[in-house]
């Protein structure tokens, strides 16, 4: 079975290579990893090929999964959880197989967002840079003491519970929100609406997938309920804020602070080096410009044991296809 890697990394071969060797040896897997994302002019790479293996900001609308499945193409499999990207009323009319990683080591998301709240609040990259360059001084550092804080998770499954869980850990008055509610929160803190989680809350964490419902969630109206000195936390889907709303509350300090691991037009810039190249995204070049704005390039689930769990479960996704069997990560 030859499947096409896109959007690959050095690490993702490292660890597909890794858990091919150690688990997958009899599956007869032909991994051809390509580093460009894939859209309708780059479908072609996949042609001979029996599956494809995409990420986050891989492309497969109509166009993408047409062309592929007249290369032959009988498999979609995500390295990933979200699969918003995806065109899933195609697939299921061309009768593809399609699968996720629907949870990995949630753990690594949630201490990602602590390690951006916590960098951000007592402001250690400023203080990082000052030392090195000999500078002492504290002023511009004052950050606040999280114990007795008011925290909302919004998302209460295995990332929002991980995250609610070293809120509570941390001594912080918890608060979640939830369409479908964990029945577990109640262990780490008390579900609100929304409108009450944002008012209240001095640290807001998304932590939902990006749906109909959820896009720009966090818009002009959200804002205004928050606490001027509030900081909002986004690792989960960059559209689930407006971003140019999100500007205007910094700009006039309706927002306190803004930690982001993830973007919604990330595509173009995320998982690559542009550092020789001028960014023209005009919008994400003023978030960079606030002193009280951090950011990562969607590297929350950057760790080894989730890189490992993700090859294990989506070479397990390919073995189900190939048998024949049910698969429980089928979309």
């Amino acid at each position: 079975m030859r499947i096409t890697f896109y959007s690959a990394q050095p690490y993702d071969r490292r660890f597909f290579d890794e858990v091919r060797e150690r688990h997958f040896a009899d599956a007869g897997f032909e991994f051809i990893f390509q580093e460009t994302s894939l859209d309708a002019g780059t479908v072609a790479l996949a042609d001979g090929s029996d599956a494809v293996c995409v990420f986050v900001n891989d492309r497969l609308d109509s166009e993408v999964i047409e062309a592929l499945a007249a290369q032959g193409v009988r498999a979609i499999v995500l390295r990933c959880a979200g699969f918003n990207n995806v065109d899933l009323a195609v697939t299921q009319r061309l009768g593809l197989f399609v699968a996720r990683v629907p949870a990995y080591s949630p753990e690594a998301v949630a201490e990602h967002a602590l390690a951006m709240i916590m960098t951000l609040n007592r402001k250690t990259h400023r203080a990082f840079n000052r030392v090195r360059e000999g500078n002492f001084a504290l002023d511009g550092l004052l950050g606040r003491t999280l114990y007795g804080k008011t925290a909302g998770v919004v998302g209460t499954g295995r990332i929002g519970l991980c995250m609610a869980r070293i809120f509570q850990g941390l001594g912080c008055q918890v608060l979640g929100y939830d369409p479908f509610p964990s029945a577990a929160f109640a262990a780490f803190g008390r579900m609100v609406s929304l409108d009450e989680l944002l008012a209240d809350a001095d640290i807001v964490s998304l932590h939902c997938p990006l749906t109909e419902q959820t896009h720009h969630l966090i818009d002009r109206q959200a804002l205004a309920l928050m606490k001027p000195d509030a900081m909002l936390v986004n690792t989960s889907r960059g559209a689930l804020i407006d971003t140019p709303a999100v500007i205007e509350a910094l700009k006039s300090r309706q927002l306190g602070a803004l930690a982001i691991d993830v973007y919604e037009q990330e595509s173009e810039l995320f998982f690559r080096d542009h550092s020789a190249e001028i960014i023209t995204d005009d919008v994400f070049a003023r978030l960079t410009s606030f002193p009280n704005v951090l950011i990562t390039g969607h590297q929350g689930f950057f760790t080894v044991e989730a890189l490992r769990e993700i090859a294990e479960v989506t070479c397990g996704n390919l073995q189900a296809f190939a048998n024949g069997r049910e698969c429980a990560n089928r979309l």
